[in-house]
């Protein structure tokens, strides 16, 4: 554990780095979270990193807590897992600290941790987060669109497979293996999905949204390997079903597997009652815009993430 001390008017405010949180800890960022969500309709940490706050120590996950007066006001999650890109992090304020200079002072600590090679997420790219950024000397590097549709009175094509192909639901126990394969494999030009570990996977199966009835398998008849997915997920406080995650094996791409993997699922979401889907999508990934957008989707809004010059 590191620390700095700060003074500003007259109030002492502490910066403390931990690899690990414990349960008191874990629970006031959680509640931090979800106070500043209230105020910017939208969490400020990703699933990702809200799940590698439990479970004890990660390797190359570090927590920064920023308090005054001994009261959370602050958070950052400094993620160095990946081999080749700099580290990426995720801050947030509570919304009645905002302006006192805390956000800048996670950002300078973020950068110090990192080298000054980070990679940051300001999720809904709000104006406050952009200034943050540019005080930082940060540039903008991706975009990550949330894109909507209406469930109701969908009207969507009967899905036709490939011939051969087959599609079942996932099976706990039997299928994680094959499925982190072929995620990566999937994925592999995706710095965050492609990574998935079998720890990973497993934290989110523990999660009460997870339904293997929602998480629709495409395989190969004759052999039974894995060749795409669609991983379904349900959000109940906010009746929103979502196409998590869908990927093709390389080598099945391109014969309309992915299409019919995504009105399976979309079919599946609007048989459970929920009225609206959703989905993320790299804005730079044309051909997936497009397909979903010939699909019904449209732009809900814009994560952005910044970066240290290169």
């Amino acid at each position: 554990m590191t620390s700095d001390d700060f003074a500003r008017t007259g109030r002492p405010r502490s910066l403390q780095t931990y690899a690990a949180l414990d349960e008191e800890q874990t629970g006031a960022v959680l509640a931090l979270l979800a106070e500043a969500a209230l105020t910017d309709g939208q969490q400020a940490v990703s699933e990702q990193g809200r799940l590698q706050l439990r479970g004890g120590e990660r390797e190359g996950i570090s927590h920064l807590l920023l308090s005054v007066d001994d009261e959370l006001v602050g958070y950052a999650q400094l993620e160095d897992t990946d081999p080749v890109e700099p580290p990426a992090a995720e801050l947030v304020v509570h919304p009645s600290y905002r302006g006192n200079g805390h956000g800048r002072a996670l950002g300078s600590a973020l950068l110090a941790a990192s080298g000054k090679r980070l990679r940051v997420w300001a999720h809904g790219g709000h104006s406050a987060a952009r200034h943050l950024a540019q005080v930082l000397g940060l540039t903008l590097f991706r975009e990550l669109r949330q894109m909507r549709r209406p469930l109701e009175g969908m009207d969507l094509p009967d899905p036709v497979l490939p011939q051969g192909v087959t599609v079942r639901t996932f099976v706990p126990g039997r299928d994680e293996t094959a499925w982190l394969a072929l995620n990566a494999a999937a994925f592999a030009h995706h710095p965050e999905q492609g990574s998935l570990s079998r720890r990973d996977l497993d934290d989110r199966m523990a999660e009460s949204w997870f339904d293997p009835e929602g998480f629709f398998l495409a395989e190969a008849a004759d052999t039974g390997r894995l060749l795409g997915f669609h991983w379904t997920k349900e959000h109940a406080a906010e009746r929103l079903g979502e196409v998590y995650v869908l990927g093709v094996s390389p080598d099945a791409q391109g014969g309309g597997l992915g299409k019919s993997l995504t009105t399976i699922g979309l079919r599946h979401l609007a048989g459970r009652g929920l009225p609206t889907a959703m989905l993320y999508v790299d804005a730079d990934n044309k051909a997936a815009v497009s397909v979903y957008e010939r699909l019904g989707f449209v732009t809900h809004e814009t994560d952005l993430m910044y970066r240290t010059e290169t």
